[in-house]
């Protein structure tokens, strides 16, 4: 729809998958999405990914990273902070949704920390090509916007506005209609000094049911999506959508977020 202008309002990367989120003020958008999000990830002692799903407690630990610098900090709800330069180990043959995802461990105290924190043996791996959903031809970019986050309030029958770190998306943005992002799905997106290139919808799982502060489930966001958006155009229970960076570029809160193309073009 010509004309159609939004604007990002937040930008959000977890640089330990399943961890708090961060929001930089602005992020380079490169062509594997912004460099260290989802850097590290986390193993149970059966080789199974570990997220908010499971553990929504971890959501309420807050990482600092520097990618320059390598330097890891974990800070803990009960003001524990762990910290220091990491140091890779083995190669690990780790699987990531169903597909290989070669990774190294992660020596220090981190994975003692988290484990401890956790309840259970935990392993901490850093991914050179980070552990994004969907990979980073197709999951570098995602996005929901302000309209879409009301409409599911509006369907859920809740009081509070419903706040956007549920979803744990890239790029939250404002000034376009409810579900406005669905139609930007095989388009050329201009994100600040970036395009993106739309290509499916993010279905959800039990992760969004979880307050992003505390880790505990206090929305049915799973039955409002399945009342009035079962099926979407790739994935059941869709919830704003997912894309590659086509050109790379800086992206701030604030920047211009439009539809320039059709036929988008994955590289």
């Amino acid at each position: 729809m010509p004309g159609v202008e939004g604007r990002v309002v937040r930008i959000s990367i977890a640089p330990v998958k399943g961890l708090a989120l961060v929001h930089p003020d602005e992020v380079e958008l490169g062509p594997a999405g912004v460099a260290g999000d989802r850097r590290f990830w986390l193993l149970d002692a059966d080789g199974r990914l570990v997220n908010g799903k499971r553990h929504g407690s971890l959501m309420r630990v807050r990482a600092e990273w520097n990618e320059a610098t390598r330097r890891l900090a974990l800070a803990f709800p009960d003001g524990e902070t762990v910290e220091g330069v990491v140091e890779l180990g083995e190669p690990v043959d780790a699987t990531l949704w169903g597909k290989p995802h070669p990774s190294r461990r992660v020596d220090g105290p981190w994975q003692e920390a988290l484990s401890r924190y956790a309840g259970e043996p935990l392993t901490l791996l850093w991914s050179e090509a980070g552990a994004v959903d969907r990979g980073v031809r197709g999951g570098a970019v995602t996005v929901v916007s302000r309209a879409s986050l009301e409409r599911l309030r509006e369907e859920a029958g809740a009081e509070a506005p419903v706040d956007g770190r549920r979803f744990r998306m890239l790029l939250e943005i404002d000034g376009v209609a409810a579900h406005e992002e669905d139609e930007w799905i095989g388009r050329r997106v201009q994100v600040g000094e970036a395009v993106v290139a739309p290509v499916g919808d993010v279905g959800r799982c039990a992760v969004t049911t979880k307050d992003p502060d505390t880790g505990v489930s206090d929305l049915d966001t799973l039955g409002a999506l399945a009342r009035y958006r079962r099926e979407g155009r790739t994935e059941k229970l869709p919830f704003g959508v997912h894309g590659a960076v086509v050109v790379p570029g800086r992206v701030r809160v604030g920047d211009v977020v439009r539809p320039v193309a059709t036929a988008a073009v994955v590289p």
